[in-house]
């Protein structure tokens, strides 16, 4: 299992590797897009849709969000209220956490997963677009996400005792979580070097981005809980679905954007 794991990761990055650095830039944008329509695919189902019909047409209204959203603001610009709005659907789904047996409508889940989606495409379209951040930045918030997941796997692999969150997804840690801060920690010293940022607010940033991711990965596993689900999907051999994929991500990118726009956009 770890095997397959391994080689859906390295084919995963290869490909994040040719979309940042050897593709025009709006492809990429076109790409991220078609990666959040699947992602709705799948959302459908944790909101309760069954029906190939239903679950079409959730997709279709996230590409007429994303549409909407492309007409109405530029992809390389991403308005504070947006943030704040993808920012607060992430604490939303915190407070759920604490709540957690409790039954998620879909007429709740549903418009919250067409926002989150919609949004975290608009964030990536404006931080590869953006000229002061661009394919560099947005690998090394892959990178972050990606270390984040691994510190913790690796750290509650060997030291995991106590669990973080046992009736959601009893195979993560209270050690996990410190090995997975830990990791991204060390990331963001190496990054500030790289790009010759201050280190204190990047890992500052960094620390703050890993907390949520950990929100957005048990809120999308508290989705699938709900529906009786095991993953989001099975596009990824070893992985799962996309949402199995980015929900860290989803989560961390409003804090990650929020903090970039203050410390490198001019």
């Amino acid at each position: 299992m770890l095997k397959q794991r391994v080689l859906t990761a390295l084919l995963l990055a290869a490909a994040l590797l040719t979309v940042l650095f050897m593709l025009p830039e709006d492809v990429g944008v076109i790409l991220f897009g078609i990666l959040m329509l699947i992602g709705a695919w799948e959302w459908s189902a944790l909101a309760g849709l069954r029906e190939p019909v239903a679950r079409a047409a959730y997709t279709f209204a996230l590409a007429l969000l994303i549409g909407f959203l492309a007409w109405w603001v530029p992809t390389g610009d991403m308005p504070q209220p947006l943030l704040w709005l993808q920012l607060g659907l992430w604490i939303g789904g915190g407070l759920l956490l604490t709540r957690f047996p409790v039954p998620i409508p879909g007429i709740l889940s549903a418009p919250a997963g067409l926002a989150v989606l919609a949004l975290a495409w608009l964030a990536l379209s404006f931080i590869l677009k953006t000229d002061a951040l661009g394919p560099a930045w947005l690998l090394f918030i892959f990178l972050l996400v990606a270390c984040a997941d691994v510190g913790a796997y690796f750290a509650g692999r060997t030291l995991g005792r106590v669990k973080l969150a046992p009736r959601i997804s009893p195979g993560k840690t209270w050690e996990g979580l410190v090995g997975g801060l830990v990791a991204v920690a060390l990331a963001c010293l190496v990054a500030a070097w790289w790009f010759g940022v201050p280190s204190a607010p990047l890992v500052f940033l960094g620390l703050a981005a890993a907390g949520l991711s950990v929100v957005g990965d048990l809120s999308v596993s508290m989705l699938k809980r709900n529906r009786g689900l095991k993953d989001s999907g099975s596009i990824f051999p070893g992985h799962g679905g996309v949402l199995d994929r980015v929900d860290s991500l989803l989560a961390a990118l409003p804090v990650l954007v929020m903090g970039l726009k203050w410390l490198v956009v001019p």
